[in-house]
């Protein structure tokens, strides 16, 4: 490779570091966003499983109030089909319905009507006859017997809103008698639908199948009776069918709402439950702009970082051009630096030291001129410094780049990285090193800062798994040295995978973070460690711990876990967050065959039947010992 050649490829890199600094920030920016869209869409896809079993659960009480209804009615008309329309069995049927509407809560009404329209359970009560109602026109003009549900209508008994259900009843000689009538309130299904707390700007509304809303829940007085047969859901093809997702703005309130609605298969009924969209997605949306803003900032530190990073290459590009086109344009150029730019002899001593010495080293340039080249690099990195020194004077490198630690003269030791580059007589022979030396002291601050980040638990701020095996190394060999016991936990959090089916990922997340924390609270010991071992699994390492030691922090545990109150409805034994645990405890001393494999197995078989003895308890295992021929494989 020629030197233009070299110099060209040297004068792209500050481009290239530039764009590859931007690819990173782009990416970053990129996953990120992809990251909270589909935290988004699993919110969505939550909400429409729950509305889903909410419109589910609401039609097939509506239904079942109707069926219950109809019994009623089919008893009556059984009964007026024997024995007539006498003033006797009237009633008594009477108060047989009188004393069925006081049983059964959600009967609004019962009413037998005779072939006029006329009430003959009331007589005289109500102004008017039924003779014009739809149902009753239906009854009176079709000679079919099967119940007729109608639209919702105002009682002429107390002007509520009510749905009726009737039956026809025939005379004994086949011709039309009248009608059977019991009715629903309205008020009642809104009422029962106020149990459900889906959200305090969700709604549940029942209608009839031309879009009459039967019930709604909230303001059911102000939208019942009210048609919404305009809306997509009564008129788009695509959503005539059994049931499914609906997103739509409400034409009742103007909201943005996600909803699930489902037709039932034996009334003409529309079940509707919905949520608001904007209130459902608060949650995420708060969580996501806190998480992006983290994310920027750390593009922001990135790209500064990457700002700061081309910047040195072009100064360092500029310093060693300097450097090789003439002495004169080296030093003037090594006096305007911000890093200290030395030249050192083949005596190893320096010949020049840049003015910026005063901020890296903290000497100024004329106290350290003549003085030894490697003088204060601290004495573990001066083997390896004097190595690369020894190597370019003799030729066999022509630049090296070095990180050592070196004294400063306020405040005490920094860390410095060092370009060197090889010079050149006319005749090629080596004369001296120039070295560009910078204080890196606060990106090694940082780097140390990532090493702790990379054995710590992003979620809950424990160990991870690798510093646990680590540890686990160490606190063995360390109670084989010194004959002391080891004790291990392992915690396991019950039926997890169900808590997160039901709440969702978000909710599970913050319950390991709970977990964690009751975990990390009796962490009372220098030696102990807290770590999540994976998943919704748990490890506590106690040194020096006996089994009655470790199956008192370990009850504990349980008990704080289960204390913390989190509700976990599949949790059918006790409704709430639980934990398993399993203990062991050992000498290494005395077990020398064993290893450390040995006492993780033995908590976790420990773990195992206390999942199997139920859940929700502490087990401690078995001695150690008896698990040595697995140990050694025999």
């Amino acid at each position: 490779m020629s030197a233009a050649t070299q110099r060209a490829g040297w004068s792209r890199l500050p481009l290239r570091a530039a764009a590859f600094v931007v690819l990173t920030c782009a990416t970053i920016l990129g996953v990120s966003a992809w990251r909270e869209w589909a935290a988004r869409d699993a919110v969505l896809r939550g909400a429409e499983t729950e509305m889903a079993n909410v419109a589910r659960s609401l039609t097939q009480h509506a239904e079942d109030s109707l069926d219950l209804l109809d019994s009623g009615v089919v008893g009556v008309v059984s009964r007026l089909e024997m024995d007539g329309t006498e003033p006797a069995t009237i009633a008594k049927l009477k108060n047989l319905l009188e004393a069925r509407k006081k049983a059964m809560e959600r009967v609004h009404s019962f009413a037998i009507i005779d072939d006029h329209g006329n009430s003959l359970t009331a007589p005289g009560t109500i102004g008017s006859t039924f003779s014009d109602d739809a149902f009753f026109r239906q009854h009176q003009l079709s000679p079919k017997r099967e119940p007729h549900f109608g639209r919702p209508v105002k009682s002429l008994i107390d002007g509520e809103w009510v749905v009726t259900l009737s039956r026809r009843f025939n005379k004994l000689d086949g011709s039309f008698g009248g009608v059977v009538l019991a009715t629903i309130s309205s008020r009642y299904l809104a009422h029962f639908y106020e149990q459900f707390e889906i959200g305090r700007n969700s709604s549940v509304a029942l209608t009839h199948g031309d879009g009459l809303i039967v019930a709604r829940n909230p303001s059911n007085d102000k939208f019942v009776g009210r048609s919404v047969a305009d809306a997509p859901l009564f008129r788009d093809p695509s959503l005539q069918r059994p049931s499914g997702a609906y997103h739509f703005k409400s034409p009742l309130d103007g909201a943005e709402r996600v909803s699930f609605f489902k037709r039932s298969t034996r009334y003409p009924l529309v079940m509707l439950a919905t949520v608001d969209r904007d209130e459902l997605l608060a949650p995420w949306r708060a969580a996501a702009i806190s998480r992006m803003l983290y994310v920027l900032a750390l593009v922001m530190l990135i790209a500064i970082i990457g700002a700061v990073m081309v910047r040195q290459l072009q100064r360092g590009q500029r310093m060693a051009a300097a450097l090789v086109e003439k002495e004169a344009h080296f030093r003037l150029l090594a006096e305007g630096s911000s890093d200290m730019v030395t030249r050192i002899g083949l005596d190893e001593r320096l010949r020049y030291v840049s003015p910026s010495s005063v901020r890296v080293v903290g000497w100024r340039a004329n106290q350290l001129i003549g003085t030894p080249a490697l003088t204060g690099i601290h004495a573990e990195d001066l083997p390896q410094v004097q190595a690369l020194v020894d190597a370019m004077k003799r030729g066999e490198k022509e630049e090296a780049r070095v990180t050592y630690r070196n004294s400063h003269r306020q405040k005490g030791e920094v860390w410095l990285e060092s370009t060197m580059r090889v010079t050149r007589k006319d005749n090629g022979r080596v004369d001296g090193v120039v070295a560009i030396s910078r204080d890196i002291t606060e990106q090694k601050k940082l780097e140390t800062k990532l090493e702790t980040l990379a054995i710590e638990d992003g979620l809950t701020g424990l160990a991870n798994r690798r510093r646990f095996d680590e540890r686990l190394n160490e606190e063995w060999a360390r109670a084989y040295r010194d004959r002391s016991s080891l004790a291990l936990l392992m915690i396991d959090v019950d039926r997890f995978k169900a808590y997160n089916d039901e709440y969702g990922h978000p909710a599970g997340d913050a319950c390991l973070r709970v977990v964690a924390q009751v975990i990390a609270a009796e962490v009372q010991r220098p030696g102990d460690l807290a770590a999540r071992y994976g998943g919704e699994e748990f490890a506590m390492l106690l040194p020096n711990t006996d089994a009655a030691g470790c199956a008192r922090i370990g009850e504990r545990i349980r008990k704080a876990i289960r204390a913390a109150g989190l509700v976990h409805t599949s949790n059918h034994a006790s409704g709430y967050v639980t934990a398993s645990l399993g203990g062991a405890a050992c000498r290494p001393a005395l077990e020398r065959t064993a290893g450390v494999g040995t006492l993780v197995e033995a908590a976790d078989q420990a773990l195992y039947a206390a999942k199997e003895g139920g859940r929700d308890r502490l087990m401690m295992s078995v001695p150690v010992a008896n698990l040595l021929p697995k140990a050694v494989g025999q």
